[in-house]
């Protein structure tokens, strides 16, 4: 998954940093019965590479979207008969894994943001490339629509999440220039809003930074899919979930999410000693420790073969086998 648009020639499916990822679960991935969730499942490249270099490895693998669970069980093939397929929200995670019959498990993957799949439909509306119907949703069987949004949130709700998902700086301008369009007719274009945001933005802040419009598509898919807030919830409940050993690998393409996945694993991976004691105590120890030295970015030469890898950030934890001050894997 990725955040960058690409034209459609260049939208085969890739998975981003897949030989990172198979490196950092190898070692849960290569025990006896192994399960690992993947929580983004998408079309299946990430789990479908799992499960060819792991034949007794299970994967329990979740997506909103139910196209994708038939596209990916359907590439899958033979290799499909070891997954658990889950319809849901991948912070959904004790759902999940009551389904799958497991209550803890050796690994997981999050490959967050817009799937390839659903970046590459045109009716979904995710693309700012390609007119559509303005919907976003991830999950189109529920939901309100970017359409829904744009059409019904006042002034000030409405520039307040172009403003803090889209970090867009011209968010009151945007606001008011979907307002006064919503008074003549309905929202309902991509390539209109496309339009809209370029005429609202001033000339000069429309030379650089690529296509005008990627923070406000940004901003109204997050608010759609509730993505931050799913985020929040996920990261807690797979650090709960994962047995000692076991790891989190978690690949984010812009800053709101990576830095909800930076806060979350430093929760978990610091000492937690009152400041007031002398020595760190064993009980206040860390749980987990650090195995990327903060974010790590794919290669020239992947972004290369893969655009959608430009902005991706990986980070990796594991479960400590008891509570202790280990520091950061080399």
């Amino acid at each position: 998954m990725a955040e960058d648009e690409v034209t459609p020639h260049a939208a085969i499916h890739v998975p981003v940093l897949l030989g990172r990822c198979l490196d950092l679960l190898a070692p849960v991935l290569s025990r006896p019965n192994a399960v690992v969730v993947d929580g983004t499942l998408g079309l299946g490249g990430h789990t479908a590479a799992m499960l060819q270099a792991h034949p007794d490895a299970t994967v329990i693998g979740i997506d909103r979207d139910p196209d994708a669970l038939r596209r990916a069980t359907e590439r899958l093939g033979a290799d499909a008969r070891r997954v658990h397929f889950v319809h849901a929200v991948y912070d959904q995670i004790p759902y999940a894994l009551e389904q799958a019959g497991v209550r803890a498990v050796d690994g997981f993957l999050f490959d967050l943001g817009v799937s390839s799949l659903q970046l590459d439909e045109d009716d979904r509306g995710f693309s700012y490339a390609r007119d559509a119907p303005l919907d976003m949703r991830m999950d189109t069987s529920r939901g309100i629509t970017a359409a829904d949004v744009l059409n019904t949130y006042s002034h000030g709700d409405l520039a307040r999440v172009l403003r803090t998902y889209g970090e867009e700086k011209f968010a009151p301008r945007i606001a008011s220039a979907v307002l006064r369009e919503r008074e003549r007719a309905p929202l309902n274009s991509s390539a209109r809003l496309v339009e809209l945001v370029r005429d609202a933005i001033p000339a000069a802040a429309r030379r650089t930074g690529g296509n005008p419009a990627k923070r406000t598509f940004q901003a109204l898919r997050i608010e759609v899919n509730g993505e931050l807030d799913a985020l929040r919830n996920a990261l807690p409940a797979a650090l709960d979930a994962v047995r000692p050993g076991g790891r989190v690998v978690v690949m984010s393409y812009q800053s709101l999410e990576d830095r909800l996945v930076k806060q979350a694993f430093a929760e978990v991976t610091q000492d937690r000693t009152p400041p007031e004691l002398p020595v760190p105590l064993p009980e206040y120890g860390p749980s987990f420790r650090t195995l990327t030295r903060g974010a790590e970015v794919a290669s020239p030469a992947e972004i290369a073969e893969n655009p959608r890898a430009a902005s991706v950030r990986l980070r990796a934890v594991e479960r400590l086998l008891r509570e202790s001050n280990e520091g950061e894997v080399n």
